[in-house]
């Protein structure tokens, strides 16, 4: 079993930034991918970015591609979103989520990867 903490969420102004952190325990962290995903109120979860075990390889939604960065420290088993230039469409709980995988440079954009979620963190950009 893995356990996700999510936090860092808030309310900010269109612009503006936030530092998402997921804090993981459990199994070893080392040995999962990591994704954030996303949920709007009415629209279906999506796929935000994704980082390999290492932290090597990351992959982005077109939707936040350089506005966001994602990031992972497996000394502290966390793993981060840097948002910035947020807009109010980014306004959504975020979850962070663990995948196990053997590849060291696998990542992935499915949730069906994905064995293990956070309970998610609200971020809303007003504007």
């Amino acid at each position: 079993q893995v356990q996700l903490v999510e936090s860092g969420g808030g309310l900010v102004q269109a612009g503006g930034s936030l530092r998402l952190s997921c804090a993981a325990s459990g199994r070893t962290f080392s040995n999962y991918i990591m994704g954030w995903f996303r949920q709007a109120p009415g629209k279906e979860r999506e796929f935000v970015a994704a980082i390999s075990r290492s932290g090597g390889r990351t992959y982005y939604a077109d939707s936040v591609k350089g506005r966001f960065t994602i990031s992972r420290d497996n000394a502290k088993n966390t793993v981060y979103l840097q948002m910035n230039t947020l807009k109010p469409e980014d306004t959504a709980v975020y979850y962070c989520a663990a995948g196990p995988t053997t590849y060291s440079s696998r990542i992935s954009d499915s949730a069906r990867e994905y064995v293990y979620w956070g309970q998610g963190t609200q971020v809303t950009v007003s504007l």
